[in-house]
């Protein structure tokens, strides 16, 4: 008989895109091989309290979620009960703890997969928090987590490792001048980007407080639109990117390195074409998941093949720059002239069936379900 390892799976949390973990957990725990693996799921609610059972999970999804127009949450039930953390205990440091105070073991946790998107989760914080209960994980490390996290250090890094990003500035949005529209303006003009630009919260993701701006007729309403664009993005963030759009494709391409030390191997990269009946100016929430007739998925990208060999070198080099582990989508541009930047890096991308990361992989020969097993196998051999 094969000895089960426990997997404890987390999902939720406090970021914006609680809700697309929720349903990247479904993926996972409806998928993962229950003949090696035993799947314990932890849910921990947008105020951060951490929940063992209630609402099954596997049943969420998206199609769920268009239909009901409610988007899944973890939320205690009457069945449902606590979770603490005794940071000494290491694997058998998962607790529960009932209405009465009374504390009793889920049993060992032999590894984590953290399904966790955004602050609170995908950016080392949890990292940090396992590390200390040397609980072995699935993912990036604290590092390339909190790197990956922040856009501007994202690119501080690579631009240090010679790998092309969008050219931008980045501002602090707790200073008032730099929320001036004059002030933006300027500092636009100054850095001679070009429009259309992009306004983004440094840390959040799934294109939450991201605005694109058009040029306008007058600086006036060039001043306005920029001072929109940055109040809805420190919604999110008080750090702030402002960066010149690409003319190019958006291509995506999944990187896998499951177990510590080896070369990354990196998927078919693809990309997310939008069509022509959607009228948003660039890929953003609703078109990444409530519609399915606003995108869909190219994989392999539709690009000549020395291109898409050399988005899957910079991948790699960018993977690695970031002291990269486990897996991560890295989202790069390609310039009409063949040049490759790299947009941003997901150390723990959306892990639906159907997001690019598993779609690239199963493009590329691997089936979501051993996708899975390969990266939790990785973290139980160190």
């Amino acid at each position: 008989m094969v000895d089960k390892k426990n997997i404890l799976v987390l999902f939720g949390g406090k970021a914006d895109e609680h809700s697309i973990s929720c349903i990247s957990a479904s993926g996972v725990l409806n998928a993962m091989d229950t003949e090696k693996f035993n799947p314990i799921p932890v849910g921990i609610t947008k105020e951060g309290q951490w929940v063992l059972g209630g609402e099954d999970p596997r049943v969420w999804s998206l199609d769920a979620a268009k239909k009901s127009g409610k988007m899944p949450e973890v939320k205690p039930t009457e069945n449902s009960l606590g979770v603490i953390l005794d940071p000494s205990s290491e694997g058998n440091g998962f607790l529960t703890v009932d209405v009465n105070g009374m504390m009793k073991s889920i049993g060992h946790i032999d590894a984590v997969f953290p399904v966790l998107h955004g602050p609170y989760g995908e950016d080392g914080t949890v990292q940090g928090l396992l590390e200390m209960m040397n609980v072995p994980y699935v993912g990036c490390g604290v590092l390339a987590s909190a790197a990956c996290m922040d856009k501007h250090y994202t690119k501080e890094i690579l631009r240090e490792a010679g790998i092309p990003v969008a050219q931008g500035f980045t501002i602090d949005a707790r200073h008032e001048e730099q929320t001036n529209g004059v002030w933006l303006l300027k500092r636009v003009q100054d850095e001679g980007l070009e429009y259309p630009l992009y306004v983004k919260p440094s840390r959040a993701g799934s294109s939450y407080g991201v605005t694109r701006i058009d040029r306008a007729d007058s600086n006036q309403q060039q001043c306005v639109a920029l001072e929109a664009a940055v109040r809805e993005a420190s919604e999110h963030d008080w750090r702030i990117l402002i960066e010149q759009g690409v003319n190019g494709h958006e291509i995506e391409c999944a990187v896998l390195a499951p177990r510590s030390g080896e070369l990354p191997r990196t998927s078919l990269p693809g990309e997310i074409v939008i069509d022509a009946h959607n009228t948003t100016d660039f890929y953003d929430f609703d078109s990444k998941y409530m519609d399915d007739q606003a995108s869909h998925v190219e994989v392999p990208a539709a690009l000549p093949e020395e291109i898409l060999k050399k988005v899957q070198d910079v991948a790699a080099r960018a993977f690695t720059a970031v002291d990269g582990a486990g897996l991560s989508r890295v989202d790069t541009f390609v310039t009409p002239e063949g040049e490759v930047l790299v947009n941003e890096i997901n150390t723990m991308p959306g892990f639906t069936p159907i997001s690019m990361y598993s779609q690239a992989w199963e493009a590329t020969g691997l089936s979501y379900g051993d996708l899975i097993t390969e990266l939790i196998e990785g973290v139980l051999a160190e």
